[in-house]
């Protein structure tokens, strides 16, 4: 079954895991309100406290100690757009750090691995949640707990996971 949702609908999804979440992020620029003036700065080449990114990595430290998984795989572009620049430089670690398991697909990897066009969140192994994005902007999405349809969605997981690189392995190897 599948049913329409809002963008707050989907953040309280994403908020009501008790055993885990896994994303796949395979947009290469994100618009999202909060992440607009640190992108600016960033590209600026100013300062980020990161002020604005704590209760997302209190979020994670907390779900993770409480045994949590919460996982994603960005898909990179070739070059990489100023947003993936961006995560890679200054988002990416401190939710590393925070206990998020974030690996990397390049380009070439992904297209290997014929992934769907679509970014995507596995909830608890027994959701999807298939955001919507308008100009690059969550808008909502669909949510999809017909058990053949995640099982589909649980083996793209799989096949992303086991060929992704560690976040701070990437970044050594650059």
């Amino acid at each position: 079954m599948t049913n329409l949702i809002t963008r707050d609908e989907h953040r309280t999804l994403v908020q009501s895991i008790t055993r885990s979440a896994w994303r796949l992020e395979i947009q290469g620029t994100y618009n999202e309100p909060s992440e607009r003036e640190p992108l600016r700065r960033y590209l600026a080449g100013e300062p980020d406290d990161l002020a604005w990114f704590a209760r997302w990595l209190d979020r994670i430290r907390d779900v993770t100690a409480a045994g949590v998984r919460f996982e994603r795989v960005r898909v990179l572009t070739e070059p990489l757009t100023d947003y993936l620049a961006y995560q890679l430089a200054r988002i990416t670690e401190p939710a590393v750090e925070a206990g998020e398991d974030i690996r990397i697909l390049t380009p070439s990897a992904a297209a290997a691995l014929d992934l769907p066009p679509v970014d995507f969140w596995v909830l608890d192994d027994e959701r999807v949640l298939l955001p919507t994005f308008v100009d690059h902007t969550l808008v909502g999405g669909e949510l999809v707990d017909d058990s053949a349809d995640v099982a589909r969605f649980l083996g793209i997981r799989g096949r992303a996971w086991d060929h992704a690189i560690p976040f701070r392995e990437y970044m050594r190897s650059r």
